[in-house]
């Protein structure tokens, strides 16, 4: 290691189009930033930190860089115009492309509770003559379902008083992240709706099991019996646990209806190409859309973004941006708000052919340098190697 510590860095030369990106000594802590020629796909710096000032000063140094991909950072955006002026900025795709992805998939979760499609008997017809009967004894919430209750009222609470995510985190013994998660929720409900959409073993079995148990077969080593027959790959006690809500609460099991897809599910719908969804995923994405008008418009924002990414469309990025505004689905138009605050950058990310696939690409380089020399070395020795190791 200290030889490697002594060996020279290859020189730098003439740069015109440099790439930046930010990389993580320790996830949410710590982080550095590595440049990129993007002509040669070469690292050239490698420093601590991620702040503008430090990529200005090498900018200054380089008079001769004439365009900059980035992420969509404001640090950097800032470094860029103050170190050097004369260069275009140029917000790369993908991090676009992933940011609109998270406003899409919090826009469809405020949506969750419309995702379920009817019951096929849920309307007015004759046929249908089952009716749920009151119910004596709640189903018991899930024990997560308790835990992330009870820590967003205690978060909250502590957070009116004025103590600070940190301060929070390390008083309810809970990650910073965990932490931002319950505070920026509205409710508990915005934080228990994935537990509750987590798929469970029984799932593709209940329609069976509630049709049996109406039947009156109330036995459930013999409903695990059939259903194992089914295929069900699970055992007999999550066939009991399951029952065991009708036997304290429901004398009768409803008619489970359709399973709702998840958040996760829509949303990857949505950020599909048409031509490359299922056949069953489209139908249900169509279903979804004729019944929400919301997430039909949604939808036809995604597109036309895509359509302006994919076609080099810049040109159309102020009529988007403007579209989304008006609209009430308020995560996206907050995707919007950043974008206008990035115009420039963004409006070249849509309409140049530069990327940053060579910056990602040396950033999953530099992940499994890090990882041979886990514990062993500091930011000297790892610059190095990411400048000398080809």
């Amino acid at each position: 290691m200290r030889l490697v510590r002594c060996l020279p860095e290859p020189e730098i030369g003439k740069v015109e189009i440099l790439g930046v990106d930010d990389f993580a000594f320790r996830k949410g802590r710590h982080y550095g930033t590595v440049l990129i020629d993007m002509a040669t796909h070469r690292p050239l710096h490698l420093y601590d930190g991620r702040e503008g000032e430090d990529l200005a000063v090498w900018l200054r140094d380089h008079p001769e860089v004439k365009v900059i991909c980035r992420d969509c950072s404001s640090g950097y955006g800032e470094g860029a115009r103050g170190g050097a002026p004369q260069a275009e900025q140029v917000a790369d795709r993908y991090h676009l492309w992933a940011n609109l992805g998270q406003a899409v998939e919090k826009t469809v979760n405020a949506h969750r509770s419309r995702l379920a499609e009817p019951s096929p008997g849920s309307g007015s017809s004759p046929d249908h003559v089952e009716v749920e009967p009151d119910v004596v004894q709640p189903v018991k919430d899930l024990k997560i379902v308790i835990r992330l209750r009870e820590q967003h009222a205690a978060a909250h609470e502590l957070f009116q008083q004025g103590m600070s995510k940190a301060a929070i985190g390390r008083k309810l013994g809970l990650h910073q992240s965990t932490v931002r998660k319950l505070v920026s929720a509205r409710s508990a409900d915005d934080v228990v709706a994935k537990s509750l959409q987590r798929a469970h073993v029984v799932d593709p079995y209940v329609g069976y099991l509630h049709q049996r148990w109406n039947e009156g077969v109330r036995k459930a080593a013999q409903r695990y019996r059939e259903i194992k027959q089914l295929g069900y790959p699970g055992g007999e006690l999550a066939v009991q646990r399951h029952l065991r809500r009708y036997r304290t609460g429901r004398g009768h099991a409803p008619d489970p209806g359709p399973k709702p897809p998840s958040v996760r599910e829509v949303t990857s719908w949505m950020m599909t190409h048409p031509e490359r969804l299922r056949d069953e995923d489209a139908d249900k994405l169509h279903r979804l859309r004729e019944r929400d008008p919301e997430l039909d418009r949604l939808t036809l924002h995604i597109r036309k973004f895509a359509a302006m990414m994919t076609g080099r469309h810049g040109d159309r990025l102020e009529e988007w941006i403007t579209d989304v505004e008006r609209d009430s689905l308020a995560p996206l138009a907050g995707f919007a708000r950043n974008l206008r605050r990035d115009f420039d950058a963004v409006r070249n990310g849509l309409s140049l052919p530069h990327s940053s696939g060579a910056v990602e690409g040396n950033i999953n380089r530099l992940k499994m340098l890090k990882r041979q020399m886990f514990g062993r070395a500091g930011l000297d020795l790892l610059r190095k190697r990411v400048l000398l190791t080809r």
